[in-house]
C-alpha cells in the first residue's frame, strides 16, 4: 500500500486554496463551458481553433481541481509553536549573506503554497532545507544553484 502524500500549509494557505477550488468550480467551469458552446456553434468542428482550444482549457480547469482536491483532501495545517528561537514550518526568517550583509527574508511553507515572488519557499528547497531547524543568530552554509554555498547569519525568526 503506497502512503498517500502529505501537504503542509498554514491555515492562510489552505483557505486560499479552498477560495481557488471554489472559484475554479463555480466561474471557471462554467466560463469554459460557454466558450465550448459559442466554439460548436461556428460549425465543424475538425478545423474549428476555437473549439480545440476551449476543450484544452476546460482540460486545465478539470486537471487544477483535482490537484486542488488532492491537496486539500490530504493537507496538513502546520500549527504554530510560538518558538522563535530556531526556523520551523511556517515561520518567517530574516537572515544576512556574510560577509556583505544583504538581508534576505522568506517564509517556509509547505510547496502546495510556496511563491518565491511572494517571499514564500517551499520547504522541500535547498535554502529552506538549509534554514529549517537553524537557531537565531547562527551562522550556516546554504547551498546555492551553482555547486557553491554562501554563508548567511539568521537574525529574526517570526
Amino acid at each position: 500500500m503506497t502512503t498517500q502524500k502529505e501537504y503542509p500549509m498554514t491555515e492562510s494557505g489552505y483557505k486560499q486554496l479552498q477560495e481557488d477550488l471554489e472559484y475554479l468550480i463555480t466561474t471557471k467551469r462554467h466560463e469554459v463551458v460557454e466558450k465550448i458552446k459559442v466554439a460548436r456553434s461556428f460549425g465543424d468542428l475538425s478545423e474549428n481553433s476555437e473549439y480545440d482550444a476551449a476543450k484544452d482549457e476546460q482540460g486545465f480547469v478539470e486537471q487544477d481541481i483535482t490537484r486542488i482536491e488532492e491537496m486539500i483532501r490530504h493537507a496538513k495545517i502546520i500549527e504554530d509553536t510560538n518558538d522563535n528561537n530556531s526556523v520551523q514550518l511556517g515561520k518567517t526568517v530574516t537572515f544576512t549573506e556574510l560577509p556583505d550583509g544583504d538581508e534576505e527574508q522568506y517564509q517556509i511553507v509547505g510547496s502546495a503554497e510556496s511563491d518565491p515572488f511572494e517571499g514564500k519557499i517551499s520547504n522541500e528547497s535547498p535554502i529552506a532545507q538549509a534554514l529549517l531547524g537553524a537557531k537565531l543568530k547562527e551562522e550556516i552554509n546554504v547551498p546555492l544553484p551553482n555547486g557553491s554555498s554562501m554563508k548567511v547569519k539568521i537574525v529574526s525568526i517570526d
